[in-house]
């Protein structure tokens, strides 16, 4: 365990940041998931901007990576353009 004041400070912060982290992380899962589960194209180019903005400002605050954000709009974007 910790002695010094400031790692246990440390702990305490990477704790909150960890939690923080995690829910934009599953929030940005459960988005794409329902961008792929869409099946009117109408609906689901309404929605692509929200998850390609969403996607952006994780990747910029590192807490996905750049490249995973660009293959995941890739990956939507072709997935949307496929729909009838």
């Amino acid at each position: 365990m910790a002695n010094h004041k400031s790692s246990l400070k440390r702990i305490r912060q990477d704790k909150a940041k960890a939690l923080h982290n995690r829910y934009y992380a599953k929030t940005m899962r459960n988005s794409v998931r329902k961008l792929r589960a869409m099946t009117d194209k109408e609906e689901a180019v309404k929605l692509y901007p929200t998850v390609q903005k969403m996607l952006d400002k994780l990747a910029k605050t590192n807490i996905i990576h750049k490249n995973k954000a660009a293959n995941l709009k890739s990956s939507l974007c072709l997935h949307i353009s496929k729909l009838a």
